[in-house]
């Protein structure tokens, strides 16, 4: 039997893990208010998720099937379909002054909100404070596969540990619990902004 190999990339050429492109929908964050000065002074305005991401983990689902023994076969365990989880998506990135990510976990937390002093003591949030993340890796500054991440909603807010004896950069992680998680393709796949015009609620790596 001929195989014949079509012109251009081999499609089972292994995707590198570096280069990714993280995007929120900006319509779900309209009740992030600007939460510190300095987003003002950058000119962010409070729609906006600012900075890129430089590690993301947790892209797993995985199901446990139901098993039952059927009588007098004891060498057989039937599976069936069972439910499904999701883990954790967890976001880290250099922290940086903007501090929307904390905005929108203190939405959820009823965490003391800087932006108007308020103890907002059983949270602030409703259902469009979720949000849909796509995350999507890059060949070419060009989108070739994603997965969109449905409903999510922080669940974690961590700043890495300090050390004055070291020199590595402070780093904020946020971890989203979220109701599932799609393969993109095809015309699902959005380009990235080309560099130096790239939108608010864009993060790439």
């Amino acid at each position: 039997m001929t195989i014949t190999v079509p012109a251009g990339q081999d499609m089972m050429t292994p995707l590198g893990a570096y280069n990714f492109h993280v995007s929120f929908e900006l319509g779900l964050f309209e009740n992030i208010a600007a939460v510190s000065g300095e987003d003002k002074k950058l000119g962010h305005d409070k729609e906006a998720i600012v900075g890129g991401f430089s590690d993301v983990s947790g892209l797993e689902a995985s199901m446990e099937p139901k098993t039952f023994r059927s009588g007098g076969d004891n060498y057989r365990v039937h599976q069936r379909v069972g439910q499904v989880s999701f883990s954790p998506i967890v976001l880290k990135r250099g922290l940086v002054l903007s501090r929307h990510l904390w905005g929108w976990f203190s939405l959820f937390a009823g965490a003391n909100h800087p932006a108007n002093g308020d103890n907002a003591a059983n949270g602030n949030w409703n259902a469009s404070s979720r949000a849909d993340v796509s995350i999507v890796l890059l060949q070419n500054r060009k989108p070739v596969v994603g997965w969109k991440v449905e409903r999510a909603m922080p669940v974690k807010f961590r700043v890495g540990d300090l050390n004055a004896s070291g020199g590595e950069l402070a780093v904020e992680e946020l971890h989203l619990a979220h109701e599932g998680f799609h393969v993109l393709a095809g015309d699902d796949l959005s380009a990235p902004a080309p560099d130096g015009d790239a939108t608010p609620a864009e993060a790439t790596a």
